[in-house]
């Protein structure tokens, strides 16, 4: 298994390298540099309050799918009609919930329109998703890498005509970005159904309420889980767009943060939907998880840790260099949410592992305790410190959630305490830190430069400390032999 995930990893990590980080710093980004002021700041608010409610949307089918799909391929013909069918009943609700809380919620006349085609790309976007779990749920991780970029790849193309040629340019708005969203999620949610129709014998649609209701019952506590994570995950850019004078403005300062953190998640989030059906599969098979949940956490760290010590330090340099506005304030908004990418990435590690091996309960117990924290700090600080104090509760919540999901996965699943690792990684930590530290206050070198540099031995310092093992990766490349 550990042989299986690298080659998919590297290949996961590969295709997408070519294609998201090329949309989120020269599509996304110049979308935002492009509108009007704040216009991409009620964009950010609208999209955040579209995902709170996207337990209706999804209610859990997409964990649910992959984990049974991973365990007993057989019954991709019989769940596929189905849960297809189900979906668009719940698509139907979640457009009448999403639409009938913003009225009341007192949102302009003018933001329905936008908020309309934004819940249809949610719509989309979670159709999608349930396609590529029965892809990868039937092992096909390879497709399932091209898939996830195929999107990407579309919307970068429309984008591309749009923001760089005229006339288009100079009159492009933000509910263009969000069509050309609909558009690229559309071909490659069609593209995914053809790869899963051809995987199935015969498709047959057909409303079956009793099998229905079964399908609920069996996947809300999934819902439960990705709701309660949504809400404490995305619900600052409602609150910064809702409780503040200028909450359009101060959103719009705090999404050109947060979109780095969404890029730097990017290979997290990647990892949690490749590791979900392997972890299912080691379970059901009562096979050791502990190597992959070892290699995963190691290879994740040695990454995050690096970006975000270079980042924390570059931070206002970062922002002057990417937007238009960017300042010291934004960078040090930016700062903060870097910091929680080190708490956010264990957790698709142990949140991952956890959901695999039905600890939901637990897992709700947890993100419970999440929502609660982050509104009530965000409560408190968004007033007096506004997309700072935001950033404030992310780090905060993301922190002590990610420490629950360790705990709670170490105590139930009895994964081995390793003194060693964990006295290697504080070494680690305190040294890259001090690195970038360093190279950032003594060397008068271009900020880039540094940069780089603190990036660069960060990832060397991992390999040094045997965080990347070097050597278990070139047996692993050179033999055909699980190691």
């Amino acid at each position: 298994m550990n042989r299986e995930f690298f080659i998919n990893v590297f290949f996961l990590i590969f295709v997408n390298l070519l294609i998201k980080p090329f949309y989120i710093f020269g599509i996304d980004r110049t979308v935002q540099n492009t509108v009007a002021p704040g216009d991409y700041g009620i964009y950010f608010a609208l999209f955040n309050f579209t995902f709170l409610f996207q337990i209706i949307n999804d209610f859990g089918i997409q964990n649910f799918n992959n984990r049974n799909i991973a365990q007993y391929n057989q019954l991709l013909d019989k769940y596929f009609p189905n849960i297809l069918v189900l979906k668009f009943l719940l698509a139907g609700l979640y457009m009448v919930l999403v639409l009938g809380t913003a009225y009341l919620s007192g949102y302009e006349v003018d933001y329905f329109h936008l908020l309309t085609f934004i819940a249809i790309n949610q719509i989309l976007l979670s159709l999608l998703l349930f396609l590529r779990t029965n892809i990868s749920g039937l092992g096909l991780y390879r497709t399932d890498s091209l898939i996830s970029v195929l999107e990407k790849l579309v919307l970068i193309l429309i984008c591309g005509v749009l923001l760089w040629v005229e006339p288009f340019r100079s009159g492009f708005k933000i509910e263009w970005f969000v069509y050309a969203q609909t558009s690229s999620l559309f071909l490659t949610a069609l593209t995914a159904f053809l790869i899963v129709k051809n995987r199935i014998k015969k498709l047959r649609f057909k409303f079956n309420p009793a099998f229905l209701l079964l399908i609920l019952k069996k996947s809300y506590p999934y819902a439960l889980v990705i709701f309660l994570m949504t809400v404490y995950s995305r619900i600052d850019g409602v609150m910064i767009e809702r409780m503040l004078p200028n909450g359009k403005l101060e959103a719009d300062i705090y999404a050109s943060a947060f979109r780095l953190l969404d890029a730097s998640n990017m290979i997290g989030f990647l990892f949690a939907g490749l590791l979900l059906p392997m972890f299912s599969r080691l379970i059901k098979e009562k096979a050791a998880i502990h190597p992959l949940v070892n290699l995963s956490f190691r290879f994740i760290w040695a990454g995050a840790i690096s970006l975000a010590a270079a980042t924390f330090f570059f931070q206002e340099e970062i922002m002057q260099a990417l937007y238009v506005d960017g300042n010291a304030y934004s960078g040090q908004i930016l700062g903060l949410l870097i910091l929680s990418f080190i708490a956010i990435s264990a957790s698709y590690i142990y949140g991952t592992l956890l959901t695999a091996n039905g600890n939901l309960r637990l897992l709700n117990l947890i993100s419970v305790g999440g929502v609660v924290l982050n509104v009530i700090i965000n409560l408190v600080l968004i007033p007096q410190y506004k997309a700072y104090g935001a950033a404030i509760a992310t780090l905060v919540t993301q922190s002590l959630v990610t420490a629950g999901h360790i705990i709670v996965a170490h105590k139930t699943l009895r994964l081995p305490f390793q003194p060693k690792l964990i006295l290697r990684l504080s070494i680690f930590i305190l040294l890259t830190f001090s690195i970038a530290f360093s190279l950032y206050y003594q060397f008068e070198i271009r900020w880039f430069i540094r940069f780089l540099l603190s990036f660069s031995i960060g990832l060397l310092l991992a390999f040094i400390f045997k965080l990347i093992d070097l050597n278990l990766l070139l047996k692993f490349l050179r033999n055909n032999q699980a190691l």
